[in-house]
């Protein structure tokens, strides 16, 4: 799985919680968080269509994204970069840390625990 930059990830936690959504609409979502210009937007998209994190149809003869990559698997892939790389931590870690979250409901937290439970090291076993 490619890792989305932050501004990729903006762009998937609109589309998470409202897609489809056209180019303009996914915008209006992001644009007061990420303060840039609607071809920013349509730019950034591109890049996500060429890297497979998004796809394209037409829908009522306007084009419109959704997301292809998993909301729960990026959010683990994200938590376990962040636990590694930015906390040093090479232990799962724990999914009380999501608790709260606006972006994952119940069920989704449950899947979380157990992809950050079950995550394979970097020769691709798991613990």
């Amino acid at each position: 799985m490619s890792t989305p930059s932050i501004t990729e990830l903006t762009l998937l936690k609109a589309l998470w919680r409202h897609q489809p959504l056209s180019a303009r609409e996914l915008h209006e979502h992001v644009a007061e968080e990420l303060g840039w210009s609607y071809s920013s937007t349509r730019k950034t998209l591109e890049r996500m269509l060429e890297k497979r994190m998004v796809a394209q149809q037409v829908k009522h003869g306007v084009q419109v994204y959704e997301a292809v990559l998993e909301k729960v698997d990026t959010l683990a892939a994200f938590a376990r970069d962040f636990g590694k790389r930015v906390m040093e931590i090479d232990t799962p870690l724990p999914v009380m840390m999501f608790t709260g979250s606006k972006l994952v409901d119940e069920q989704e937290l449950d899947q979380l625990e157990q992809l950050l439970q079950q995550w394979p090291d970097e020769t691709g076993s798991t613990p």
